[in-house]
């Protein structure tokens, strides 16, 4: 679906564009003031969450290239932490980094159970799984059936 991106990509741009203007209307400079917008593809998000998910210590990083296989996105990530305190803190870091450093807001699923926390960019999907959780589930095994997921190097 083509257009399914196009739509994403449409979104993030208006949301990044809302961030700017907020952020003007915040410092007292009124709607008219605008920052300069980022525009992050999905490269360079794929890029930031990487370094950030190893600065933060997750363990056994993998990466799998969606494009052309699904509409969900163009990459997903997955990786464990060691304890539910871990898999929070990466997430929240993760959530907090994307926004700051590419304007990119994102969606966060199951921050408060700490066993399974998906966060969705809308190009870059991450599950942050407890160990445990993560053999139960086996996403790479779904995902990549027959083929071996890239890790990404810690």
């Amino acid at each position: 679906m083509p257009g399914a991106g196009a739509d994403r990509r449409a979104k993030k741009e208006d949301n990044v564009l809302s961030l700017t203007v907020n952020a003007a209307q915040a410092a007292g400079l009124g709607a008219a003031v605008t920052a300069p917008k980022i525009i992050a593809n999905s490269e360079m998000q794929l890029e930031r969450i990487l370094t950030s998910l190893s600065e933060d210590k997750a363990e056994d990083i993998v990466q799998i290239d969606l494009r052309g296989k699904s509409a969900i996105g163009d990459f997903m990530v997955i990786c464990s932490g060691r304890s539910t305190r871990q898999v929070t803190a990466i997430s929240e870091k993760l959530a907090e980094r994307l926004k700051s450093d590419l304007g990119v807001l994102t969606k966060v699923e199951g921050k408060d159970a700490g066993d399974w926390v998906l966060i969705d960019t809308g190009d870059v999907i991450v599950h942050i799984f407890r160990p445990e959780v993560r053999e139960f589930y086996q996403l790479e095994k779904m995902w990549l059936p027959g083929e071996k997921a890239t890790a990404a190097e810690s």
